[in-house]
């Protein structure tokens, strides 16, 4: 018996075409923003933006930059705050997996990883302020004593000029994600097998891992660190948060400047974030230098066959670190949700002296928009971003392209700093009338969903059996229907843990939704961030609670239904 010819065989040219001019056209569209952003950020950072009366080309946005009151402190605060969180991130990281690896697997790592994950940063960043704050739980743990404590110290912990706080928030946010990929490597590696080798050859575990382990895994992490150094380069509602204030890093100080009443900052709003551009590709360049470096001296201590080096031995402490990460997140967010709680709470009381629900109930009416408006919006980007990951990866595993390299390709926004591409996408969406607009809001919003969608989910879809489609095909199946009836219900659960990525992600987006809505859509971030410098406390919690809360429900539902559904069939309900 013949195999029916595949929907999109060669041997149907023309459905191939269409195809695959279809998904071209569609990722076109959902990176339009990007591409109209970029133009419309690199005009006005050159003195080109008429709406203004200004049309000469020409470097005057660069030299009020330049010339502005902070531009130097801000640009260093920018490139030492991103440069040291990522690094301390991923020293901590390694340091726990060359000494506590098995401490750190399966259930466990969901347990303690997921509500970190799913957490939006600004969640993360308003818990932490409220933990590092002079008043707060750090504070409270030791008032009265032994500090001796019976009022708020005069301490600057938030907010300080050195950044040293939103440091820590990038290190607490960023080290599960990293901690999270690296698993991910491990588990296309035999490293049980390869450190049992290494100690049949005398090395120390630590030893062993760095030498043998590490470089093996070492490529598969190096976008996410990449993505990462971008982030904390660019950031801007954690160090709205937990930054500076005056002058605050280059980032923040760009949207100052888009948003401020006086419209001819807008050039130099412009020239500042292409600078932020440029100063990621440069963090990026310098960092894949300083790889080559390293991986020279690591090439040469291997060599040597030396058993033992004095760094290793900050192996223990930098194992440490993760745990203390994961435990001041995980405080940050119970801190909030205590708040929510409290109706009086003085200084210097650990706990709060009397608590309500009263506040859940007084704020239902002015959160309800903010709420619906956010749960709609990651609602609308997640379907949309999976029916086009689905579509995408259908049609390239029929075709010659490199899956991998589509999807590497299709990261690329996250390594691009969204304060660059803000404005622009804001003038493209006010041509089109729909600025301060859901669908505008969900389309730029859907820039930044899809690649974490499509890299979430291209693992799964490449690790799927082939034999089980060929089959279908083979008893005369039409390719829908075997990505309907097969496909779709084997990778049931990475497309539901996909789809609370793109979830969580969407509930995360600031600059985005502040743009795109033009100040006139609230979600449950922007509201979090604006009310975070001055607000009520335990309004601020209420809303980082439901912020943090709605994420981490889709994610347990992702983990839940694959069990529910698929409770007699042991390999589905596991599947990954």
């Amino acid at each position: 018996m013949a195999t029916p010819l595949h929907p999109l065989s060669p041997a149907r040219p023309w459905r191939a075409r269409i195809a695959i001019a279809g998904l071209a056209g569609t990722l076109i569209i959902l990176l339009l923003p990007l591409g109209a952003g970029f133009l419309g950020t690199v005009l006005p950072a050159f003195g080109i933006l008429p709406a203004i009366g200004t049309g000469e080309v020409g470097l005057t946005p660069w030299r009020d930059l330049a010339a502005s009151p902070g531009f130097a402190t801000s640009l260093r605060l920018t490139l030492v705050t991103g440069l040291a969180s990522t690094a301390l991130a991923f020293a901590l990281t390694v340091g726990f997996f060359a000494s506590h690896r098995q401490l750190l697997g399966g259930r466990l790592a969901e347990a303690l990883l997921a509500p970190l994950l799913a957490s939006p940063h600004s969640a993360i960043a308003v818990g932490l302020a409220f933990l590092l704050a002079p008043s707060g739980w750090l504070a409270r743990l030791v008032s009265p004593w032994p500090s001796g404590w019976t009022v708020p110290p005069d301490l600057v912990t938030i907010h300080d000029p050195w950044g040293i706080a939103l440091t820590i928030g990038l290190v607490v946010k960023e080290t599960p994600f990293l901690v999270l990929v690296t698993l991910a490597a491990l588990n296309q590696v035999d490293a049980p097998s390869i450190l049992r080798t290494g100690a049949a050859l005398g090395y120390r575990r630590r030893s062993a891992w760095l030498k043998l382990v590490l470089p093996l895994i070492y490529p598969q992490i190096r976008l996410p660190i990449y993505i990462v150094l971008a982030f904390s380069l660019s950031v801007v509602d954690m160090a709205l948060v937990l930054g500076p204030g005056n002058p605050p890093t280059l980032a923040v100080a760009a949207v100052r400047w888009f948003n401020a009443p006086d419209v001819t900052r807008y050039p130099m709003a412009a020239a500042a974030a292409l600078l932020v551009l440029v100063v990621v590709m440069a963090a990026i360049g310098f960092w894949r230098v300083v790889e080559m470096g390293l991986a020279r001296a690591g090439r040469r201590w291997i060599a040597t066959g030396r058993r033992w080096h004095p760094a290793i031995e900050l192996g223990e402490v930098l194992a440490t670190g993760v745990f203390a990460a994961l435990a001041l997140g995980i405080a940050a967010l119970a801190s909030m949700v205590v708040w929510s709680f409290a109706w009086r709470w003085p200084f210097p009381h650990r706990l709060p002296v009397e608590w309500t629900v009263a506040l859940w109930t007084q704020q239902a009416s002015s959160l309800t928009g903010p709420l619906i408006n956010t749960i709609g919006l990651a609602l609308a980007t997640t379907a949309m971003s999976l029916a086009v990951a689905i579509a995408a990866f259908e049609i390239l595993e029929n075709h010659s392209f490199a899956l991998p390299a589509v999807v590497r390709a299709a990261a690329l926004p996250l390594l691009l700093p969204q304060v660059a591409f803000q404005f622009g996408a804001q003038v493209l969406l006010v041509g089109l009338h729909l600025d301060g607009d859901l669908i505008g809001v969900c389309w730029l919003q859907m820039a930044f969903v899809l690649p974490y969608v499509l890299l979430a989910l291209a693992d799964p879809w490449r690790a799927l059996d082939g034999r089980y489609a060929r089959s279908a095909a083979a008893l005369g199946a039409s390719q829908v229907r075997i990505l309907l009836a097969i496909k779709l219900p084997i990778l049931l659960r990475p497309l539901l843990i996909a789809g609370a990525i793109g979830f969580a992600v969407s509930v995360a987006q600031y600059l985005p939704t502040l743009f795109a809505g033009g100040g006139r859509i609230a979600t449950l971030t922007t509201e979090a961030v604006t009310r975070s410098s001055g607000g009520d406390r335990r309004v601020v919690g209420l809303l980082v609670t439901l912020q943090a809360a709605l994420p981490m429900l889709i994610y347990g539902a992702a983990l839940v239904i694959p069990k529910v559904l698929y409770a007699n069939r042991r390999g589905m309900a596991g599947a990954a």
